[in-house]
């Protein structure tokens, strides 16, 4: 069996951390990656490593789910379930995933200046690129474009949100933003725009233009992914905002 197989047996240069240093960690599985935050099960009759890592993704993938999926909103209790892992374990993991999520995530009081749909996309991704429930949230900008904060505006369920433009202009003028960017999450990872998030997005530009106050893009993330409206439309030629 595989999970019998010691990191020791492994020539050095297969190893996971040598791999790591060497080639890069895009180069590792997912088990390998596991292996390199567990640095277990070097003694006799226990799971290396790599055979955890591969037992914790087995277990994770039952009823036909992808197990980073599952990983990513994991409990601590539900990680400890898993034969193997205790608290110690449990703790490393969910520490290291949460860096990952936090990875997606600029800093809004740096007061980052959004220069591409993949920078406004870095500063709601924490609130809305893993969510297992359709968010909408809204980044604010200043006339520099530069990001005075975001906020997640509604809450919706797995496959819909509901948001009328005056909640998120609301929240706009209450913030003394002058430009904004406009996001939602898809949980399917889909992110092909519904009928809904077209007329969403063409009322909110009318909005725009009425007030004076430019609205920037539509964003839809999902499953590590974003979809920018104003490149894939033709909206912002039909209502230019004066930006």
């Amino acid at each position: 069996m595989i999970y019998s197989l010691r990191i020791a047996d492994i020539p050095t240069s297969e190893r996971p951390r040598e791999r790591l240093l060497s080639l890069g960690a895009k180069t590792l599985s997912t088990a390998e990656l596991l292996a390199i935050l567990l640095a277990t099960g070097q003694g006799k009759g226990k799971l290396s490593a790599v055979g955890l890592g591969q037992h914790i993704l087995q277990e994770l993938g039952q009823h036909k789910r992808e197990p980073l999926d599952v990983l990513r909103e994991i409990s601590p209790q539900e990680l400890m379930a898993i034969p193997g892992i205790g608290p110690a374990k449990a703790t490393t993991i969910l520490a290291a995933v949460e860096i990952g999520k936090r990875a997606f995530q600029i800093r809004p009081m740096e007061r980052v200046t959004v220069d591409s749909p993949s920078s406004a996309a870095s500063a709601v991704s924490l609130d809305l690129m893993w969510q297992q429930q359709e968010r909408f949230a809204v980044v604010l900008l200043d006339v520099k474009n530069r990001i005075i904060g975001t906020k997640v505006v509604t809450i919706g369920t797995a496959t819909e949100t509901l948001v009328h433009p005056r909640e998120i202009f609301r929240e706009v003028i209450k913030q003394g933003a002058t430009k904004l960017i406009v996001a939602h999450n898809h949980p399917s990872g889909n992110l092909e725009p519904s009928d809904a998030d077209l007329q969403l997005t063409e009322q909110l530009l009318q909005g725009a233009q009425y007030l004076s106050i430019p609205l920037l893009d539509h964003l839809i993330l999902g499953n590590g992914e974003y979809q920018s409206l104003r490149q894939l439309t033709n909206l912002w030629e039909k209502y230019p905002q004066n930006e």
